[in-house]
């Protein structure tokens, strides 16, 4: 997930970018990568909570 994760916030850092220079052609696809970065987030820290729980889902 760590390489999913770094490969979202480069992707939203030149969307960052193309958006301030009038270049964005989806600004939708911000919303969609700070929302999975979250989850992913989320994840990493309900992992860190609990490492000795298995299956949650």
């Amino acid at each position: 997930m760590g390489r999913v994760a770094e490969e979202l916030r480069r992707e939203r850092f030149h969307l960052r970018v193309q958006q301030q220079t009038g270049q964005l052609e989806k600004p939708n696809r911000l919303r969609e990568i700070r929302r999975t970065l979250a989850r992913i987030e989320t994840t990493k820290s309900q992992n860190r909570k609990a490492p000795g729980r298995k299956g949650v889902s």
